[in-house]
């Protein structure tokens, strides 16, 4: 059995490598390009891909994948919105996601960069750089003074309740699906407008799924208390990013943190330093001191990394051998 890899970085080697020490009969082989149309051809041979992408997968990709007889594609993170569901169909496609690699990555990160806010560590940072070691006028407030609407209750968001239950503070949440522990605990709230009527700090953890896009609007940040702290760790789409940036302009908004972008490739995981940025949007949230802008990294832990790369490796044997692994994707 032979499987094939695309876009393997530096830092997924390690873990492949130990995939490979466990498993010695599977031959893998990988190259640190992407899935593209012109790059099928390198997987001949294969009885599975495994991808990790932010590039579409079209029709045109699929199709040149199948034409060398590999209809096998084990995704090793979570998203699925870039694929070609109609050719993936018509091409009789098996694949996999890593739906759960470390919800406690994300959601960990998710709260140090509110903590971070709350604290107002960035603009600390800059004076302790300068050697102003006054504290004023750059006071803090604390997380069990606030009131945080968790919007998505998912496994990411049931971490980052536990961790703010740490903190104490008092948290609302809301989920078309609700979880029946966090029913029980009274937790949840009956509608997003409600949460956004009584929360300090909003941060959400649901999928960019077409129903979601743009959740975060200027409607909706138009219901919210004044003053009010987001966090947006999930995807890029939930958020107008346009109508953050009045909210951020009018005060409306007091501090935000993204580490999504509705058009983030080609900006992020690429080295700026020393040249012409190319988006002023993001340039302008980067050097506000009540912004935190991290580039899709919530994810990135030695932990996740090797779940995304042993979970989908396990999963392209699996199909490989014609049977169906607990995280194919349904469609």
């Amino acid at each position: 059995m032979k499987i094939f890899a695309y876009g393997i970085r530096d830092d997924e080697k390690p873990s492949l490598k130990d995939w490979e020490a466990a498993n010695p009969e599977i031959e893998v082989d990988y190259t640190q390009e992407l899935l593209t149309p012109e790059t099928a051809k390198l997987a001949a041979g294969a009885d599975s891909a495994v991808v990790y992408q932010q590039l579409d997968y079209t029709r045109e990709t699929l199709e040149a994948l199948a034409a060398v007889g590999v209809t096998n594609l084990s995704l090793r993170n979570v998203g699925t919105d870039n694929i070609d569901f109609d050719a993936a169909r018509e091409l009789k496609f098996n694949i996999s996601n890593v739906p759960v690699y470390s919800p406690n990555a994300i959601a960990e990160h998710s709260m140090i960069q509110l903590s971070r806010l709350l604290r107002r560590t960035k603009p600390m940072d800059e004076k302790v750089v300068r050697h102003d070691l006054r504290w004023a006028p750059t006071i803090g407030r604390e997380m069990r003074m606030q009131t945080v609407g968790i919007i998505g209750t998912g496994h990411i968001g049931r971490v980052a309740i536990n961790i703010l239950k740490g903190f104490g503070a008092k948290v609302i949440a809301y989920d078309k699906y609700p979880n029946a522990e966090l029913q029980a605990e009274g937790l949840y709230v009956d509608s997003l407008d409600e949460l956004f009527a009584q929360a300090d700090a909003i941060s959400l953890y649901v999928p960019g799924v077409p129903e979601n896009q743009h959740l975060i609007n200027a409607d909706s940040i138009a219901k919210m208390k004044d003053g009010v702290v987001l966090v947006n760790v999930a995807r890029g789409n939930l958020m107008d990013l346009d109508a953050v940036i009045d909210g951020l302009n009018s005060g409306k908004i007091a501090d935000f943190a993204m580490d999504v972008y509705e058009n983030e490739v080609g900006l992020f995981n690429k080295d700026w330093e020393g040249k012409e940025f190319p988006d002023p949007k993001i340039a302008d949230l980067i050097a506000r001191d009540n912004v935190l802008v991290t580039p899709h990294i919530a994810f990135y832990t030695t932990k996740a990394v090797q779940e995304m790369v042993h979970q989908s490796f396990d999963a392209a044997v699996a199909f490989a051998k014609g049977e169906t692994p607990a995280i194919a994707v349904k469609y």
